[in-house]
């Protein structure tokens, strides 16, 4: 067995009896899946995950990228190509694809599960085999000759990257100089160079499409002024998919990571040797709006690999704990005589433990949350639902992606580092075990698209404020249902309730500042300095909600539970206690603290930093 354990009992747990998953499949555009089916699809992606996925996962992270400067080509281990191979072979990219050019119609929530136990395991096999989702972009987006380029794209498992990031323009998309000049014949050659592009080269497909933000010439400033262009490696035949020269794009460096090592990361410069052909998008000039198709799914994917990457590190730590022998039991310490027990006995430990399991398990029930409002959608929209309902499921879809991703990411980050790790003792630090290429390889879930600090920032003042409230306040309105059901975990019902005030606490002081800012524009900064801090907060509220509603559903299924079944059930019902009354009364000290919130240090001197 590879290093990776994946948690199938508790994924079939929120799909099934969290967010009964049942009412849909076999119903409108799923009619053709039903729960046998799905549940088969992720028993055959657990067995590929945890061994023929987790294979290479440390020999990607040692052996990294190849990269020859001179002819700007990148190669990856023999091993890596191996594990990316079952996963294509075996037509998992097809989940991705669109239905018009052979793709696999499955709903979201089976989509994200399954993804999760594929970034669980190797993450850059998923994140190499994002073609086939840009694939589904250029076919929904696309011209009849782009249409026709995603058929190519999935049957020829073409690989693809999204160009935002610039050199000098870092997270300010709209500073971007790649410049787009049109020719008679209706394509475009783009100059500039882009920076930090996730799988810019590699040695797995023949072909490679590139989504590029340039500014076509004489477009105006900011986002608003970019156009989104494809642009091959290698220019080809739109009928046949035949492969001709090569194009202006090469990669001039990879960078050298912390982590993620078998994933290519590249500088890249456009048009410098020949020109780079593109063709632009849909031949409309809405570039921003449409890569941010491209954006929401990379955001949900990100979130959904540091929550799968919790989940591996708490296996393996709850795992190690069971095993590590070390010391006598705390009640008996002083007695020398004692015998040695599992550091499981141990009551830090053990608060470790829940720790992570509580956070791991409520961060998969909001992902698969998540993924079961874009079911919702999807049916929604197949069926010819009222617009207004449409829009209140995409309203809701977009206040959680911030969350999924922001929270998520952060929150995995750390807790494996100080959690998941710190189980192993001084073993976490050595490469012996899986837990320090976990801590490396998650971290960039906190930066890239979007950085934690701009996750907060859209999901305030996007997802709250310019969207009216309507969103934040359908939420709350189903948390509030729950949280007044009575039955079972009253006492904990009460303090979610305090939770969500606290944190509605925190969004209207943030509210007023902005308001106030209208006058005095130095208000604006205390909504900057706070914006992650509720973001965390609503987070912290919503893995609660989820994990009380998992606890009432065990606490039903007790009774006639058996065998290992009973220890689940018994577990769940833990985890939300342990939750709710570990981490809810957090909220309350953070309203304080933004209640209390002067701007100061943003008067200070930068010297005095």
């Amino acid at each position: 067995m590879g290093h990776y354990i994946a948690n199938l009992r508790d994924i079939e747990f929120c799909l099934f009896d969290l967010l009964d998953r049942d009412s849909i499949l076999g119903t409108s555009i799923y009619k053709d899946i039903d729960r046998a089916t799905a549940m088969g699809m992720l028993e055959e992606i657990k067995r590929l995950a945890e061994k023929d996925l987790a294979d290479s996962f440390v020999d990607g992270d040692r052996m990294g990228v190849d990269f020859d400067p001179a002819t700007g080509d990148a190669k990856l281990p023999p091993s890596f190509i191996k594990s990316y191979r079952a996963y294509i072979d075996n037509g998992w990219g097809l989940i991705d694809a669109p239905v018009e050019v052979g793709g696999t119609l499955i709903p979201p929530s089976l989509r994200w599960a399954i993804a999760e136990m594929v970034l669980g395991s190797n993450p850059s096999v998923h994140i190499y085999a994002s073609g086939f989702s840009f694939a589904h972009v250029a076919y929904a987006l696309g011209n009849e000759k782009q249409k026709q380029l995603a058929k190519i794209m999935v049957e020829k498992d073409w690989g693809a990257t999204m160009m935002l990031t610039e050199p000098e323009a870092g997270s300010d998309v709209g500073a971007g100089r790649s410049k787009a000049v049109e020719q008679p014949d209706g394509t475009w050659h783009i100059t500039g160079t882009k920076r930090f592009i996730t799988s810019g080269d590699s040695d797995l497909n023949e072909n490679l499409i590139h989504f590029v933000l340039a500014r076509p010439e004489g477009a105006g400033p900011g986002t608003k002024g970019l156009s989104l262009y494809l642009i091959p490696k290698f220019m080809f035949d739109f009928g046949t998919g035949a492969l001709g020269k090569r194009n202006g794009v090469y990669v001039t460096k990879v960078e050298h990571k912390m982590g993620l090592n078998v994933s290519a990361t590249c500088e890249m410069n456009l048009g410098e040797k020949e020109p780079a052909v593109g063709y632009l998008l849909g031949d409309v000039h809405n570039g921003i709006a449409q890569m941010f198709k491209v954006i929401e799914f990379a955001r949900m994917m990100v979130g959904t690999k540091a929550i799968a990457t919790l989940s591996a590190g708490y296996q393996q730590a709850l795992s190690y704990a069971k095993t590590r022998v070390q010391g006598g039991d705390m009640k008996v310490m002083n007695d020398k005589a004692s015998p040695r027990v599992s550091i499981i006995h141990h009551p830090d430990v053990r608060r470790s433990l829940m720790t992570q399991k509580s956070y791991s398990e409520g961060m998969r029930a909001l992902v698969l949350y998540t993924a079961s409002i874009q079911d919702a959608i999807a049916i929604a929209k197949a069926d010819g639902a009222p617009a207004d309902k449409v829009d209140d499921l995409i309203a809701l879809n977009d206040l959680l992606l911030p969350i999924v991703k922001g929270y998520g990411s952060e929150k995995s980050w750390t807790l494996l580092g100080t959690e998941s790790l710190q189980t192993f003792g001084g073993s976490g630090f050595t490469q012996d075990w899986p837990l320090e290429q976990y801590v490396r390889d998650a971290k960039i879930d906190t930066l890239y698209e979007g950085t934690t600090a701009i996750q907060g920032l859209d999901f305030f003042f996007r997802k709250i404020v310019k969207d009216g409230g309507r969103a934040i306040g359908l939420l709350a309105k189903e948390i509030t249902k729950f949280a007044d059901s009575g039955g079972n975990n009253v006492d904990e019902k009460k303090a979610l309730v305090k939770g969500l005030e606290d944190a509605n606490g925190i969004i209207a002081v943030l509210i007023g500042h902005a308001v106030a800012s209208q006058e005095k524009s130095d208000e604006i900064y205390k909504v900057g300095l706070n914006t992650s801090r509720l973001l965390m907060a609503i987070g912290d509220v919503i893995i609660a909600w989820l994990l009380l509603r998992e606890a009432d559903i065990a606490a039903a299924k007790l009774p006639t539970a058996t065998g290992k079944d009973i220890d689940f059930y018994n577990g769940k019902i833990a985890s939300s206690k342990y939750f709710v009354y570990n981490f809810l009364p957090l909220i309350t000290a953070e309203r304080a603290i933004v209640e209390a919130e002067n701007g100061a240090i943003m008067e200070l001197s930068e010297s005095a930093f």
